[in-house]
């Protein structure tokens, strides 16, 4: 059974002005139901990537196709308006016709959405922006260090959460923590390995 592409990245260069080359030829596929994790260190280029994705930032060459996306971001509280309850934001971008049935599914009751963003934890705010960005129906989900600002228990469950809809999404992940990786993606790619000198990488 073919499987379905929501991600096609060839021959992608860029570079910031006056900096090398952050991408050289870099191509990348995804479908959905799977997850494909971006790992390297701070200034390898893995934000670059999704803003290049989310066609924020143009590529000097190269071809990015992709379907519908959306974004978990690192920190959920700078991803709310502070003075607005959650589910007046959700509805502000996204419909509400399946709220039920995922609100369910990633552990959150009701009465948590008609608060302020600051009247939840972090675990619970994290996933209310799963909540708001599964509601966007997306087929592409760009998960940009989703749980780094969570405690350790915390984010084996938010990702856990994450990863049981991936029957709906493609999921892009963005980590430091290879061990989490390795637990949840399919592959890995190590921005730091690929931008190392060609004799560095054949010693």
């Amino acid at each position: 059974m073919n499987k379905e592409r929501v991600l096609e990245i060839r021959d992608l260069d860029f570079a910031y002005a006056g900096k090398s080359d952050l991408y050289r030829s870099f191509a990348l596929h995804l479908d959905r139901g799977e997850c494909v994790a971006i790992v390297g260190p701070s200034g390898s280029g893995k934000s670059t990537l999704f803003e290049l994705i989310a066609g924020n930032l143009r590529p000097r060459r190269g071809t990015i196709e992709r379907k519908k996306i959306a974004w978990v971001f690192q920190d959920p509280y700078s991803s709310f308006h502070p003075s607005y309850p959650i589910l007046r934001q959700i509805e502000d971008v996204a419909g509400i016709s399946r709220l039920e049935e995922y609100r369910e599914a990633l552990g959150l009751e009701a009465a948590l959405l008609k608060k302020l963003p600051h009247e939840l934890s972090g675990g619970q705010l994290q996933r209310c922006s799963i909540l708001r960005a599964l509601l966007m129906e997306p087929d592409l989900l760009l998960c940009d260090e989703p749980t780094s600002a969570l405690d350790n228990l915390t984010q084996l469950e938010t990702m856990k959460l994450l990863i049981a809809f991936l029957d709906r999404v493609g999921i892009l992940l963005i980590t430091h923590d290879m061990d989490l990786a390795r637990w949840a993606a399919d592959r890995i790619i190590d921005l730091a390995a690929m931008q190392e000198p060609e004799e560095e990488r054949a010693a």
